[in-house]
């Protein structure tokens, strides 16, 4: 049977294990805990094991200390030169300061979406449609500068922020492709033309060295002809001379005016004898009985030439 202190010493059982148990807070890793005590703020419970009082803290803000993803929703900016452009990104931030991401904003989320927005649209209001496509990493820094100062009063840090589409109208699109095929074409076109103008140096220059060449070639080849008939002169020049040196030698010998005596009179007779053959005309000398009166003139008129 229960009895009445039975009874009151389970209520204060199940009363004792139910302030531990409210007494008692678990943080996980990367997250933050913000305790109110009588509706102010108390502190930050770290991450680990805790302890507060109970039915007198209260967890008012549950914040993830790590780094958050936020899709920027898409919207309509206006370029420098009045063209409409569609934007859409997505930001980075991380919680720094739970505290003041408690009580610094009602809704820091909001506050960055909307803060992204209106600095896109500032930033890209300030630049012509060509320059938005080329200076996409010069939007994202301003972006996360703009972000960044104001966020810090939230206890929210901007890490980054990337533009994913930008989409201009369909009428703009079809002129920059018409643009991007007429500079393609222009380029296409110019490389041609370089190509034909390398073709024609190169042939130019192909010409220019084989007609140099042909020229070296027939320049050696008159030098060689040259020298080779300069040198067959020599040769029989030097031939003659030691021709008519040994015969002069060998008129100087004992006997030697008698043989070249005899040897000028054969080649008379010789020669006369042709003369007569190879003519329809026959020339006969006065004096053709006496062949021996023939040979001693052609003697005579050797040695009158050779004194």
């Amino acid at each position: 049977m229960i009895t009445g202190s039975s009874l009151v010493t389970l209520f204060l059982f199940a009363v004792g294990v139910i302030v531990i148990i409210k007494s008692i807070r678990v943080v996980s890793q990367q997250h933050a805990l913000v305790v109110e005590r009588w509706g102010r703020f108390h502190g930050v419970l770290e991450p680990g094991l805790n302890f507060v009082v109970p039915f007198v803290d209260r967890i008012a803000y549950r914040h993830d200390l790590r780094e958050v993803p936020l899709d920027v929703p898409s919207q309509i900016c206006i370029t420098r030169d009045n063209t409409q452009l569609q934007v859409d990104g997505i930001l980075y931030f991380q919680v720094t300061d739970p505290r003041l991401a408690s009580y610094g904003s009602s809704n820091y989320v909001v506050a960055i979406t909307q803060l992204a927005q209106t600095t896109l649209r500032s930033v890209i209001g300030r630049m012509e449609l060509d320059r938005t496509f080329e200076e996409r990493d010069h939007i994202n820094a301003t972006v996360v500068q703009a972000l960044d100062q104001a966020a810090a009063s939230w206890g929210v840090k901007v890490l980054r922020y990337e533009i994913k589409d930008l989409t201009p109208p369909k009428e703009i699109l079809h002129a920059m492709q018409a643009q991007i095929t007429a500079e393609r074409e222009k380029r296409a076109v110019i490389a041609t033309s370089e190509g034909r103008q390398q073709e024609q140096i190169n042939l130019a220059a192909g010409s220019r060295a084989a007609a140099i060449a042909q020229s070296e070639g027939v320049k050696q080849a008159d030098i060689n002809h040259a020298q080779g008939e300069a040198a067959a002169i020599l040769a029989i020049a030097e031939a003659n001379a030691t021709a008519i040196r040994q015969v002069a030698e060998a008129i100087n010998l004992a006997g030697g005016m008698n043989a070249v005596n005899f040897k000028v009179a054969e080649q008379y007779i010789a020669a006369f004898a042709n003369l007569a053959r190879t003519n329809n005309t026959l020339i006969v000398p006065t004096n053709i009985a006496d062949l021996a009166g023939l040979v001693t003139t052609a003697t005579t008129i050797l040695k009158t030439q050779a004194r």
